[in-house]
């Protein structure tokens, strides 16, 4: 029996990356908190779960099944930032939050790593007889 990868990891590979991606978006938004007209951006996990969804195909194992194809179109842009209160200078970069995001997420990628981890640590244990 063939192990598949993307199966055995559950998700938790293509996790790793969203949040290495958010990472990099926080991490600009704090960067650039002193640039005039500067929007916040942000990535929304629950937008790329949808697009996800909508690459899906749904697979029949009879000829009778329906095949189809999603059309809907794919957009893994960046998303603007809706702010309580932007600066004078038409910046809409929040100090506070974006650091409580970027801790956030630094959290959610720690977790997502020692789950991959123990997913490996569990296959390795299967494939050499728990030694």
């Amino acid at each position: 029996m063939a192990i598949s990868f993307k199966d055995a990891f559950a998700g938790h590979d293509q996790m790793l990356l969203f949040r290495t991606e958010r990472a990099s978006v926080l991490a600009n938004n704090i960067a650039n908190a002193d640039t005039p007209n500067y929007k916040a951006r942000d990535i929304s996990f629950e937008d790329m779960l949808s697009s996800e969804r909508e690459r899906m195909t749904l697979s029949g194992s009879d000829d009778q099944h329906i095949h189809a194809e999603s059309s809907l179109a794919t957009s893994d842009e960046l998303l603007y930032r809706n702010t309580s209160q932007p600066s004078l200078d038409g910046n809409t970069v929040d100090m506070q939050r974006e650091q409580a995001e970027y801790a956030q997420n630094s959290l959610q990628f720690d977790t997502s790593f020692m789950f991959l981890d123990r997913k490996i640590s569990g296959m390795k244990k299967a494939l050499t007889g728990g030694q």
